[in-house]
């Protein structure tokens, strides 16, 4: 993957971790929100345990402590997420979700061209999020919102793991942390796959879709790009979601979304296509720490 252009690797994760989302969502009446999380997250752990067998004894008290932490974030995103789409369509979630990510990319702009492109995604984002026309509950956007904090937070310890954690083992840890935050709140739901098997391969779905791929990509980019030009990229996510809703759970789009949807396309564009060669950004290096 070191010969893929990083944006392209984010824009991957972003349309993997998007469908999973969806195809998770049609799992919540079986398994329940929480149970389809601890799901995800544990098999998750496990196919990355055995991928990547991280040699542990070599790691820093630093790296244990950025793993514990990048899992800490993770497992909070995810479950609070999850309870989120119960009740709010995938497109509005995800684009309230992304205010944690676009409050950090405009935390750590450095330069006015970055600080207009972020600015013109917020744009988008408010657009999308004003137009829900009342069918978003208050209470599911709080969720939302609290999922977009803890996004944030797993953008900047997944920087920190990927400085001083060669490969993905540090991943692998983080999801076992993960997994056992979920663990008292998804194990009664998640037990339903002893009485209906077929469902675990439904949890082994979006576990790779929604955690093995997107975090394994995102991490990979994070080595070689900059948190903050990440955060922007990453405004793509409520389009690759109103996409995902559409083809899977038959949510439709409006003008007014397509207009929004347009707006944080355009920003991604913008500062991936202003973005200077890695050569010419000495920040790189500060900006994953």
């Amino acid at each position: 993957m070191t010969r893929v252009p990083a944006p392209l690797l984010v824009l991957a994760a972003i349309a993997s971790v998007q469908f999973g989302s969806a195809t998770a969502r049609g799992l919540f009446d079986d398994l329940g929100a929480t149970g389809v999380t601890f799901l995800r997250l544990t098999v998750a752990a496990l196919v990355l345990a055995v991928i990547t067998r991280p040699r542990l004894t070599t790691w820093t008290a630093a790296a244990w402590r950025a793993a514990a932490l990048l899992g800490l974030c993770t497992g909070a995103m995810n479950l609070v997420f999850y309870l989120a789409i119960r009740t709010v369509p995938l497109g509005i979630a995800v684009t309230v979700e992304f205010l944690g990510p676009l409050l950090l990319a405009l935390v750590q702009t450095r330069r006015l061209l970055d600080l207009l492109w972020a600015l013109l995604a917020a744009a988008g984002v408010v657009l999308l999020g004003l137009h829900s026309g009342g069918a978003a509950p208050l209470g599911g956007l709080a969720l939302a919102l609290l999922a977009g904090l803890c996004w944030a937070g797993y953008i900047v310890f997944s920087a920190r793991v990927g400085a001083l954690v060669p490969g993905t083992g540090g991943l692998t840890v983080a999801l076992a942390v993960a997994a056992l935050l979920a663990a008292p709140f998804g194990l009664p739901g998640a037990s339903a796959v002893v009485d209906l098997p077929h469902l675990l391969l439904g949890g082994a779905a979006v576990a790779l879709l929604s955690s093995v791929i997107p975090y394994v990509l995102e991490l990979t980019a994070l080595r070689r790009i900059p948190t903050r030009v990440f955060g922007i990229l990453m405004s793509l996510e409520p389009a690759a979601a109103a996409l995902a809703g559409l083809l899977v759970l038959g949510q439709r789009l409006g003008p007014v979304e397509i207009v929004a949807l347009l707006l944080v396309t355009l920003a991604s564009v913008g500062v991936t296509l202003a973005r200077r060669p890695p050569a010419e950004q000495p920040e790189v290096a500060a900006a994953t720490v």
